[in-house]
This record gives structure tokens, C-alpha cells and sequence, in this order.
């Protein structure tokens, strides 16, 4: 069954990212606090994947008003090649659809031939003309920056 995600679901959901390999987790951002801030402001369009009980692929979905972005795309890989995630990437599109949003992104890691494969597949288009930056949010960044 695949349906929007709640904040029970947590636990289950961090289980599952834990399983996947190569799967890079925030202690800040993918904590239960992180999570229920991005749920809260995103209410309704993050998605999971439930077979007897079991959360087996999970999406966090969001945006900006503007663009919507697909965070942490997993499906456990005894559940993979059943359209599990084509059907929860269709149920956060259709989400985003209902928010009025118009473009979609993501970021998968390069050594990820599943995921890519995945995306590929699926119609997404791989992106050749940017670049991707991180800054991290810290005071001793913050301050670094700002000297």
C-alpha cells in the first residue's frame, strides 16, 4: 500500500534507511525532531510503501513553493523491481501537482547504479549544466564565512 507519510512512522522509516547501503543519513536533518519539522512543513506529501505491516520504501518529499524536491528515495532491495517506486515517486508527483508545483529535482550520489539506473528509467533527466554546493549551517561555519 502506498500512502502519505506519517510521524509514526519514523521509527520504521529510520530502520529501513539504515538497512540500505550506501544510504548517507544527517544526525540533525534525519532525526525524529528533523523529520516531524519536514513533515510539519510539508504536510501530505511524503510517501511510504506498507506490506503487512512493514514500511518496505519510503520518499521525504517537499518544496519551496516553487520547485519540489525527492529526498532519501529507498525501497528495501527484497522489495525492488515490483513498481514499488515508481508508484511512490507518481504519489509524491501527484502531490506536488496539488501544491501547484511544476518541476521536481533530486540529488542521487553518483556510486548509487541503482538509484541512477532508477531515475533514468523512469524518464527523470540527469542534469550535466550545474553544479551542486553544501554549506553547513554551524556557527564556527557562519562565522568563517562571515570573516
Amino acid at each position: 500500500m502506498i500512502r502519505a507519510m506519517k510521524m509514526e512512522d519514523y521509527d520504521k522509516v529510520y530502520e529501513l534507511w539504515c538497512s540500505i547501503k550506501g544510504f548517507a543519513l544527517r544526525s540533525i536533518d534525519d532525526s525524529k525532531e528533523g523529520v516531524e519539522r519536514f513533515l510539519q512543513r510539508n504536510p501530505g506529501i511524503s510517501v511510504v510503501a506498507e506490506e503487512d505491516g512493514k514500511i518496505v520504501g519510503a520518499i521525504l518529499c517537499g518544496h519551496d513553493g516553487r520547485r519540489g524536491c525527492l529526498y532519501h528515495v529507498c525501497v528495501a532491495p527484497e522489495y525492488r523491481l515490483k513498481g514499488i517506486g515508481k508508484a511512490m515517486v507518481v504519489f509524491a508527483m501527484e502531490a506536488l501537482k496539488k501544491e501547484k508545483i511544476n518541476k521536481v529535482s533530486l540529488i542521487a550520489f553518483t556510486a548509487n547504479d541503482i538509484g541512477n539506473a532508477f531515475w533514468k528509467q523512469i524518464g527523470w533527466t540527469k542534469r550535466e549544466d550545474l553544479n551542486y554546493y553544501d554549506f553547513v549551517l554551524n556557527q564556527e561555519n557562519i562565522e568563517a564565512f562571515n570573516s
